[in-house]
C-alpha cells in the first residue's frame, strides 16, 4: 500500500478548512460568487474594452454601478 507524506502547509490548510471560520465563510461564499457572475457575464466584466489599468478600473467602476442602479431600481418597483 502507499502513504502520502503532506507537507506542513497542506495540513494547515485542512486544519484551516475544519476550522469554524471557514465553514461560516464558505456558507456565505455563493452570495459573492452569483454577484461576480453577473458583472463577468450581464456587464462585461470578464474582458477589458480598453487597455491600461486605468482603462479596466473605469469600467469596473461602471459595471458595478450600473449593477448597483439595477438593484435600487429593482426594490423601488
Amino acid at each position: 500500500y502507499s502513504m502520502k507524506i503532506k507537507s506542513g502547509e497542506h495540513t494547515e490548510q485542512m486544519a484551516f478548512q475544519e476550522s469554524e471560520y471557514f465553514k461560516e465563510k464558505a456558507k456565505e461564499r455563493y452570495k459573492i460568487e452569483a454577484k461576480n457572475s453577473e458583472l463577468k457575464h450581464r456587464h462585461g466584466y470578464d474582458v477589458a474594452s480598453s487597455s491600461g489599468l486605468v482603462g479596466m478600473e473605469l469600467q469596473g467602476a461602471m459595471a458595478i454601478f450600473t449593477v448597483n442602479i439595477k438593484r435600487i431600481l429593482k426594490l423601488i418597483k
